[in-house]
């Protein structure tokens, strides 16, 4: 019998990561835990430098919660993409999961924020059209 751990590390993650252009656009669809929101971001730092990606968009609309490690992690995910050429936009907060940080202090600064994929498409775009 597989060690139960072991089998777990295995289990594909449920996050898409696609590429539009020098974009990559990673939706969440389901909470991760942390082992798994540690996995998610070294295959999207894979995938920065795989893809070379100048823009991320991180889609988190499918989530109930974001807690100080998932906070943590978007911001250490951010800065490790910025240290590698690439800009980073959390996209989709509900507005329960927004109110919810304000109340615990969580932020995701420096990381930028948008309503929506279109609108975070958008400031990708400007901040890399003046970059």
């Amino acid at each position: 019998m597989p060690d139960t751990d072991q089998h777990l590390a295995q289990e594909p993650l449920r996050v898409s990561i696609l590429a539009q252009g020098g974009t990559l656009i990673a939706s969440i669809h389901t909470a991760l835990d942390d082992s798994q929101l540690v996995r998610f971001q070294r295959d999207l730092m894979d995938q920065i430098g795989r893809r070379r990606a100048r823009g991320v968009i991180v889609d988190v609309a499918a989530l109930d919660v974001i807690d100080s490690f998932a906070t943590h992690t978007l911001r250490s995910l951010g800065a490790a993409a910025r240290l590698r050429g690439a800009r980073t936009v959390v996209v989709g907060i509900r507005p329960s999961v927004a109110l919810a940080m304000v109340t615990w202090g969580l932020t995701l600064e420096p990381v930028h924020t948008a309503l929506d994929l279109e609108e975070g498409i958008a400031l990708l775009e400007a901040a890399l059209d003046h970059a």
